[in-house]
């Protein structure tokens, strides 16, 4: 009876740590937000989440969902923003059919993104089977920038 108590309280802290570990550990810098406030000032349903080495601010702007990171220092380092793959510049589409994973894998998602050297990319996210997914950057003249792995 003892270690079904002990398991017991052992999955509530477990689950008491992982809820809170999502929570914003610190308050964001007052450069953070008056950087965002400068480039997005109409933007709407802002929510913030901190990453440590920086923010994100998630936010909707002229009805597209938008997220934005931002240094500690308040120096903005890119947006981004969900697409749809038929909305890719013809050229990424065309680097992605040429590249090796055309022929097995398909987009499941793609995102427009803007650098703070005002650099455009996209990202496109594909999948082969449930386990085997990556990410791939695209310049947007269509080359390959960047693959890796993610979960």
């Amino acid at each position: 009876m003892k270690k079904i108590l002990y398991y017991c309280l052992a999955f509530a802290f477990v689950l008491t740590i992982y809820n809170t570990a999502d929570a914003q550990v610190r308050k964001v810098p007052a450069e953070v937000t008056e950087t965002f406030r400068k480039k997005y000032p109409m933007a709407t349903n802002i929510e913030w989440r901190d990453r440590l080495s920086g923010f994100t601010a998630a936010f909707d702007l002229d009805n597209i969902h938008y997220e934005a990171k931002f240094t500690n220092k308040g120096l903005w380092q890119g947006t981004e923003n969900k697409i749809a793959e038929s909305d890719l510049p013809a050229a990424v589409k065309d680097g992605f059919d040429k590249s090796k994973y055309a022929a097995e894998w398909t987009i499941k998602e793609a995102y427009k993104i803007i650098s703070h050297e005002e650099k455009l990319t996209y990202r496109l996210q594909i999948q082969k089977n449930d386990i085997q997914k990556k990410n791939l950057l695209y310049s947007s003249e269509g080359r390959l920038i960047k693959d890796n792995i993610t979960l």
